[in-house]
C-alpha cells in the first residue's frame, strides 16, 4: 500500500495549493446538508435535505432531463439505496418540471452471473438485459418506476456513446450508455457503506455502476484489471475519471441503515438515520465520510479527485447546513482493506 501513501503525499501540496486558490479567490464554499430522518419519515427528510440546498428548482436550474442513480450493487437489499429515497427525489423533480429516468448497471445476480455460489465475469447482453430488469422488479424498483411513469436505464446496455475524460488517471475517453451522456443532470444516490476496496461507498463511488457491463464486464472485473495498473484499490482513480467524463450535479446519501465492516455488501448494518446531500460530489462525500467517522486522508478517491483538480480539499472548506456533523457522527467499524490484485484469483476470475 505504499503507493496509496505516495499518492497522498504527492496530492497534498497540490491540493493545498488549490484550496488557497480558492481562498484567494473568494469561490463560495460548497454547501451539504445532513438532516435527521425521524420516526422513518424518509421522504421528508430528503426534502429538507434538498431545501437547505435551495430547493430543486434551483439544483436543476436550466435542466431538464435528470437520471437518479441509485446503488443495486445486488438482490440484496440491506446493500442497496432504499426506494423511498428514490420515490421522494423523482417526485421533486417532476414537481419542479423535469423529466426523471433511473438508471443503473447492478454488479450481479443469481442464476445470472452468480452460478453454484461462484460470481463469473460477462460482457453478454442477454445475460445482462435480463439481470438487471431482475434486480429492479426483487428491489421494488420496477413497480416504483410504474408508479411514478419513469422509466428504468438499463446501464449495461443499448446504445453506447464515447465521452473524452482529458487528463484521465486511468481511461483517456469512457465508454456509456448514450442516455446517461445526453441527460441534463445525474444524480447519485448511493447508501451510506463502508468497502474493503475504495474504504467508503459513496456519492463518486456510486458510479461504478455506470461502467457498462457489455464493455468493461459484469462486476466491473476488465475495468478493475486496468485501473490495478494504476493503484491498487483499483477503485478509486479510476472512479475520479468517471465522475468528470459525467454531469455529477447532485449527491443524495442514503444514511437511513448505513452498513459498516466489511462493506459493500457483508458488513453490519446500523441505524444512522441520515440524509447527506449536496450538489459538489467531494465535498458531499467528505461529510458523509466525517460522519462515518472517517478523516479525508483516510479515503484514497478524495486524494485522486483533489488531484484532478476538483476541490475541497478538506472539511473546514465545506459549509454544512442542518444537522452538526458532530452531533450525528458515529465511528463505523472499519473494513479490512484489500487490494485488486489481491482478490482478483478467487472473485469473478471466469468469465461466461
Amino acid at each position: 500500500m505504499e503507493l496509496n501513501r505516495r499518492e497522498f503525499l504527492l496530492t497534498g501540496a497540490a491540493g493545498l495549493a488549490l484550496g488557497r486558490l480558492a481562498a484567494a479567490t473568494g469561490a463560495a464554499k460548497p454547501v451539504v446538508s445532513v438532516v435527521r430522518i425521524k420516526n422513518d419519515k424518509i421522504g421528508s427528510a430528503v426534502e429538507e435535505a434538498i431545501d437547505l440546498l435551495g430547493g430543486m428548482e434551483r439544483i436543476a436550474k436550466g435542466k431538464e432531463t435528470i437520471l437518479l442513480k441509485p446503488n443495486l450493487v445486488s438482490t440484496q437489499r440491506e446493500a442497496t439505496t432504499k426506494p423511498e429515497v428514490i420515490r421522494a427525489l423523482a417526485l421533486l423533480m417532476q414537481r419542479a418540471g423535469k423529466q426523471v429516468s433511473i438508471g443503473e448497471g447492478s454488479a450481479a445476480a443469481e442464476k445470472f452471473n452468480v452460478i453454484g455460489g461462484e460470481i463469473f465475469r460477462t460482457r453478454k447482453r442477454e445475460i445482462l438485459e435480463p439481470m438487471q430488469q431482475y434486480v429492479f422488479e426483487q428491489l421494488g424498483y420496477a413497480e416504483l418506476g410504474k408508479t411514478l411513469r419513469v422509466p428504468l436505464v438499463n446501464l449495461h446496455c443499448g446504445e453506447m456513446a464515447e465521452v473524452a475524460v482529458p487528463g484521465g488517471f486511468v481511461y483517456g475517453k469512457l465508454t456509456i450508455r448514450r442516455a446517461l451522456a445526453e441527460t441534463d443532470l445525474l444524480c447519485s444516490v448511493p447508501m451510506m457503506k463502508t468497502h474493503q476496496m475504495a474504504t467508503v461507498t459513496l456519492g463518486m463511488k456510486n458510479l461504478v455502476g455506470v461502467f457498462p457491463g457489455t464493455v468493461y464486464q459484469s462486476i466491473r472485473g476488465q475495468m478493475h484489471d486496468t485501473a490495478a495498473k494504476i493503484e491498487p484499490t483499483a477503485a478509486s482513480a479510476v472512479v475520479v475519471d468517471m465522475v468528470r467524463a459525467n454531469k455529477l450535479g447532485l449527491v443524495v446519501v442514503d444514511g437511513w441503515m448505513a452498513m459498516e465492516g466489511n462493506g459493500p455488501s457483508n458488513g453490519k448494518l446500523v441505524k444512522m438515520d441520515v440524509i447527506v446531500a449536496g450538489t459538489n460530489p467531494v465535498a458531499t462525500d467528505m461529510v458523509a465520510a466525517s460522519l462515518m467517522g472517517f478523516e479525508p486522508r483516510e479515503v484514497p478517491t478524495f486524494a485522486w479527485a483533489n488531484k484532478a483538480g476538483l476541490l475541497p480539499t478538506a472539511l473546514d472548506e465545506i459549509e454544512v447546513r442542518g444537522e452538526l456533523i458532530e452531533r450525528a457522527r458515529r465511528a463505523f467499524a472499519k473494513p479490512e482493506l484489500v487490494v485488486w490484485e489481491k482478490i482478483r484469483p478467487y472473485w469473478a476470475a471466469r468469465e461466461i
